[in-house]
């Protein structure tokens, strides 16, 4: 072992026994996170820290006949297991289901002790599963009960997250750039290499899951871009075309900024209503266990969402270098707060009539997980009602029960949300790497 090696493990020791320290003191969430649903969210002021407070549940699955539960009215059950780190998921026209199953490159650079201290927790959690950079087709047997059948649908991706389906053209967006593939209904592989459609941001990939979701008319795909960065310690030299929405064209593969200033722009759609695309976004962290809320917002073209600058409309950051204010003016309050830390990453506008009608024209999200507040946020997924296309109550939870009570034990994680034929919401599960099925009871 090297010297220089020698030296982190011993920068890192002491910033372990610092974050203990650290956790020791009373660091837990001050202000109760219903509170910081809605609209008007409310926001304490910024802490700071010589090394944040982690806290996150050690990953252990599912055990046998064991499921998240649900609300009344509701059953699930699961149709997939043994999956490499489910994140997306696509329904087929057919009836078909993808599932994408990734994790990051690991292509950022280890320079920091939080930055090695933040990669064994996320590993001790599960999250930091192994991805299959592949995608696998799911498809249910006619007449009979239980998982559905598997076929490896794609495979030699790279870091996979986002996938659509335009006409008879499959598009997979890697975390370096957009793929396209030739696919024929009914098909249980592809066997078309591929054609690039256009590059995106692949350096350093601090967040480098790329959410995709296409146009109506099939003319334009949408791509989230998150942050290389938490407040852009990396410099903003680094954050070209990221922390946006990027909007390509399908024909030419040409792209622009649509908007800007969301740190990690996630679970991309379109509201059925009113025709807008909505994302979730992860906010920053490292100032507290009440700030700052994710969000879920509707997208303005050439807006500005505040990052790094400022977050949810006005409030600045300090911690930032190079001040903004003129930025900070512009930036757009967002319409819809989930709660601190809850990384919420999935979004899906319920259009079917298979699920009890309170569930019908609004949003369910995903949420990942807190990594940095007590007690855990998170980790279940939620529904928002609508009326006229924007939100108009609070975040129910729907489907719970993803750690154990003590919040020590994490079962699993829910990430991509899609409906199946029937009108069933499915549920990508990345830590006990299964897909749920959520349903009307009978």
């Amino acid at each position: 072992m090297n010297k220089n090696k020698h030296g982190l493990l011993g920068v890192v020791g002491m910033a372990v026994v610092s974050s203990l320290v650290l956790s020791a003191c009373d660091n837990s969430a001050k202000v109760d996170i219903s509170k910081q649903i809605g609209a008007n969210p409310e926001m304490p002021g910024a802490q700071n820290f010589l090394m944040p407070p982690m806290q996150v549940p050690g990953g252990v699955g599912w055990k046998d006949g064991q499921a998240p539960k649900v609300v009344a009215g509701l059953g699930i059950e699961k149709i997939a297991s043994g999956l490499l780190h489910p994140r997306q998921l696509l329904a087929l026209p057919n009836g078909d289901i993808l599932v994408v199953e990734s994790n990051g490159p690991g292509q950022e650079a280890v320079t920091t002790p939080k930055q090695l201290i933040a990669g064994v927790v996320k590993g001790r959690s599960g999250k930091g599963g192994k991805g299959g950079n592949r995608i696998t087709l799911l498809r249910k047997k006619e007449g009979a009960a239980g998982e559905w059948e598997k076929h490896v649908f794609l495979e030699k991706l790279h870091s996979p997250f986002g996938v659509q389906l335009i006409g008879d053209t499959l598009y997979v967006a890697n975390t370096g750039n957009i793929m396209k593939y030739h696919y024929n209904t009914g098909d249980t592989k592809i066997t078309d290499p591929g054609t690039e459609l256009a590059d995106l941001p692949d350096t350093v990939n601090h967040h480098w899951t790329k959410a995709m979701v296409a146009s109506a008319d099939g003319k334009k795909l949408y791509v989230g871009s998150g942050s290389n960065s938490n407040i852009a310690e990396n410099s903003m030299a680094v954050e070209y075309r990221r922390a946006a929405v990027l909007e390509v064209d399908v024909e030419s593969g040409a792209s622009r900024i649509f908007a800007s200033g969301l740190r990690n722009p996630t679970g991309l759609q379109f509201e059925p209503t009113s025709g807008k695309l909505w994302a979730i976004v992860n906010e920053r962290d490292e100032i507290g266990a009440d700030l700052v809320p994710d969000y879920m917002t509707s997208v303005q073209e050439h807006g500005f969402y505040g990052w790094p600058y400022s977050y949810y409309g006005q409030h600045v950051d300090i911690r930032i270098k190079q001040q903004r204010p003129d930025l900070v003016a512009k930036a757009i309050k967002p319409d819809f707060a989930l709660g601190s830390h809850v990384a919420a990453l999935g979004l899906w506008f319920y259009t079917g009539t298979g699920l009890p009608e309170k569930y019908r024209g609004g949003a369910f999200v995903s949420e990942h997980g807190s990594w940095d507040r007590t007690p855990l946020s998170g980790y279940q997924v939620v529904y928002v009602p609508f009326a006229n296309g924007k939100p108009t109550g609070s975040a129910e939870p729907i489907v719970t029960g993803f750690h154990s009570a003590d919040e020590k034990d994490l079962y699993g994680a829910p990430v991509g949300l899609t409906q199946d034929a029937a009108g069933a919401l499915l549920i990508a599960d990345d830590v006990g790497n299964v897909i749920w099925r959520v349903s009307a009871k009978q």
